[in-house]
């Protein structure tokens, strides 16, 4: 497990919960925490169902989320486009 694995997973584990907000809350943390999130790590790692859906929801809020692509293997080793997530600021900061 690397050192950002072992990141995601405290987040994980210390904001439990699967509705929307908690899951916002994993990912906007691991944004601010490590600089970065990506859609697989928010659904692999953080138990995000969809990232997409709350970065969207995140943004509505007044977060300022940048979106780069970036093409990333799996535990497999395939290679898929994923969103990478970086939080600007928010509106309200």
């Amino acid at each position: 497990m690397t050192a950002r694995t072992e990141a995601l997973a405290l987040i994980l584990h210390a904001m439990p919960g699967n509705d929307c907000a908690a899951q916002r809350n994993r990912m906007q943390a691991a944004m601010e925490r490590l600089g970065s999130v990506t859609s697989y790590e928010g659904s692999r790692h953080l138990d995000c169902y969809d990232p997409r859906a709350r970065i969207h929801e995140l943004r509505q809020a007044g977060k300022r989320i940048k979106t780069v692509m970036r093409d990333e293997p799996t535990e497999n080793g395939v290679l898929h486009r994923v969103g990478v997530y970086l939080l600007e600021g928010s509106d309200d900061a």
